[in-house]
């Protein structure tokens, strides 16, 4: 067993930090893939590589802060593991090979799909609130998507792009579900599985496809410099909020933890106009997308009165509310 829970407010507030950590993803990757000066980008590194370097720094990170007590083994942990690899590995690829919008916001689906599989297949309670604020976010993904749909020379690989980030919508989805149900397990513990599990997993994939040889060069070709930009980049924007994302979901239920999470598609594209103004322009769809994920945020968390028999209601007391902790 880990810690106690955080209450629902401090679970909140652990959330929050996550998303803004997560968003800094596009900065990371642009700079170690654009030219900025700092030369982090040579050697160019594919998207793939820098998940798996990523994940590896990430997990070793948070090694010092596991415990003997924290280690037990489930079943369901590597079906965890195995899609966030695929998470990890599908949703740089889509960051690295085209724009962060697209590949951001396609990945924040997710809790659509965490809200559906969660009522139906997991039996988590249901919440009307809830459900209108996943729709409203993701009418702004859609919006987002379409208005920004390739179109002429290139189509058929920005659109592989955007399937790859439809897919680690998907898998995203999983692994909140995957760590909700473990929520009893030490966040740490859990934390360190998965990161360092899908680091393994993109390397074995490396090694089947490419062999001993070509493996080897993979992994020794980022230079000094991009190896420490690589362990910050862990540190700062995988290992931290994934512990803070793990410790808040023993306390929210994982749809309440998908709208929190909204936060960082808006941040995000905003981090890579910052690193490449040239090719990260927002479009007027971004801005109009960006605003209902907003609305959905609001939706969510804007206090509500409703009058019964005279008495101000709270709101449902199910896993998506505010509970009152002695």
């Amino acid at each position: 067993m880990g810690f106690a829970p955080p209450s629902p407010a401090q679970a909140r507030v652990l959330l929050v930090v996550a998303a803004v950590l997560w968003s800094l993803g596009s900065f990371f990757t642009r700079v170690l893939r654009e030219p900025t000066g700092l030369g982090l980008d040579d050697p160019q590194l594919t998207p793939l590589q820098i998940a798996f370097f990523r994940n590896c720094f990430a997990g070793l990170v948070l090694v010092p802060a596991l415990r003997l007590r924290h280690l037990r083994v489930r079943p369901t942990m590597l079906a965890m593991v195995l899609c966030f690899g695929v998470m990890s590995g599908l949703y740089l690829s889509a960051l690295g090979l085209g724009q962060a919008a697209n590949a951001i916001l396609l990945q924040n689906s997710a809790p659509f799909w965490v809200y559906l599989l969660g009522v139906y297949l997991l039996g988590e309670a249901a919440d009307r609130r809830n459900l209108s604020a996943i729709l409203l976010g993701l009418c702004g993904t859609i919006v987002i998507v379409c208005g920004n749909w390739p179109r002429g020379a290139g189509e058929g690989t920005d659109a592989l792009v955007l399937m790859m980030g439809v897919g680690s919508g998907a898998t995203y989805a999983g692994v909140v579900l995957f760590l909700r149900h473990l929520r009893a397990e030490s966040s740490v513990w859990l934390s360190v599985m998965n990161l360092v599990g899908s680091a393994g997993i993109i390397g074995i994939f490396v090694l089947l496809r490419y062999g001993p040889s070509e493996t080897w060069a993979w992994v020794a070709a980022p230079s000094p410099a991009q190896i420490a930009c690589l362990v910050v980049f862990g540190a700062v924007q995988m290992a931290i909020p994934y512990w803070l994302f793990t410790s808040g979901l023993r306390s929210v239920s994982p749809q309440e933890a998908g709208i929190i999470t909204l936060l960082e598609p808006i941040l995000n594209p905003v981090w890579a106009y910052l690193i490449a103004p040239d090719k990260e322009v927002p479009t007027v769809w971004t801005w109009v997308g960006g605003l209902l994920l907003l609305g959905a945020l609001g939706w969510r968390y804007v206090p509500r009165k409703t009058r019964v028999a005279g008495v101000l209601d709270q709101p449902p007391a199910d896993d998506s509310s505010p509970r009152i902790m002695a």
